[in-house]
């Protein structure tokens, strides 16, 4: 089975305009819409970032400290 796919916009009145292939013309096809998934600037984009942005969180902090942090998230999250 062949597949195609097209980077597209749905305009304000909702159509579609997607390049045609000529060996498509009169044949049902099936039709998958998925959301493009834009970036979003406070994401890291990449685990350096990550540390970079979170590193001075944990710094001046003691193991029984971090523990006790760590302990609280996991209680919290899994009640």
């Amino acid at each position: 089975m062949q597949a195609y796919k097209f980077d597209t916009k749905i305009s304000d009145e909702g159509i579609i305009r997607v390049p045609l292939e000529p060996s498509l013309y009169g044949k049902e096809v099936e039709i998958i819409i998925v959301p493009k998934i834009t970036k979003n600037e406070n994401t890291p984009s990449s685990a350096k970032e990550f540390i970079k942005r979170w590193a001075g969180i944990i710094e001046n902090k003691s193991d029984d400290e971090l523990n006790e942090a760590k302990y609280l998230y996991l209680k919290k999250k899994h009640q």
